[in-house]
């Protein structure tokens, strides 16, 4: 942590990186109240006061969630982001790598993950738009209902998996599209990873 910063302004810091690195986009301002027991919202606006004129953080007073970390501190580093994968209509499968993401060292990427930048809107009930970017953890154990990365004919989808017993379902969050059935022995499906966060800019 840097010199310049109070205790609490450190501790606030710390909850908005935690809180954008696991949820995909920053607290709101009675959030980080009730997370440090504050009674009113004003106090809240004092600290992020300071770290915005410490070139922490930028502020867009106009929305809920309009908390920018500023990505050139030390609590960020560059991440590569390896293709990008449809949450729609098959992509396809990603190139080596397309660009890069300065993701907050709080994110928490298992060893062999890695990062995908979603493409369409099958997962917009789901809470992941075109543009987001979303950590894949290749070793974890696929259960009903996750979202998973899928190799389907050497094409790439991002959806929601549910197995039957003699199909694999991967579904949309998005009552505009139709689940995509397969048969569990069909060679051209392959499970990648499940997405097990997501990161959002205010960019996008």
């Amino acid at each position: 942590m840097s010199s310049d910063l109070t205790l609490t302004q450190k501790k606030i810091l710390e909850y908005l990186l935690e809180f954008k690195a696991e949820k995909g986009f920053p607290p709101t301002l009675s959030e980080i109240a009730r997370r440090f027991n504050y009674n009113n919202r004003s106090t809240v606006r004092q600290h992020l006061q300071a770290l915005e004129k410490k070139n922490y953080i930028k502020r867009n007073t106009y929305s809920a969630r309009g908390i920018e970390i500023v990505q050139n501190n030390p609590f960020f580093e560059t991440k590569p982001i390896l293709g990008e994968v449809a949450a729609g209509i098959p992509l396809t499968i990603y190139p080596d790598s397309i660009d890069t993401i300065e993701l907050p060292k709080a994110a928490k990427m298992p060893k062999d993950s890695f990062l995908l930048k979603v493409k369409g809107d099958s997962l917009k009930d789901a809470y992941i738009f075109s543009g987001d970017v979303v950590i894949v953890n290749p070793n974890a154990q696929i259960k009903d209902g996750q979202i998973v990365v899928a190799i389907i004919d050497n094409e790439a989808a991002v959806k929601k998996i549910i197995r039957k017993e003699d199909t694999i379902e991967l579904h949309s969050e998005n009552p505009e599209y139709q689940p995509i059935i397969i048969e569990k022995n069909n060679p051209g499906l392959k499970i990648i990873g499940v997405v097990i966060g997501i990161y959002r800019t205010m960019q996008q």
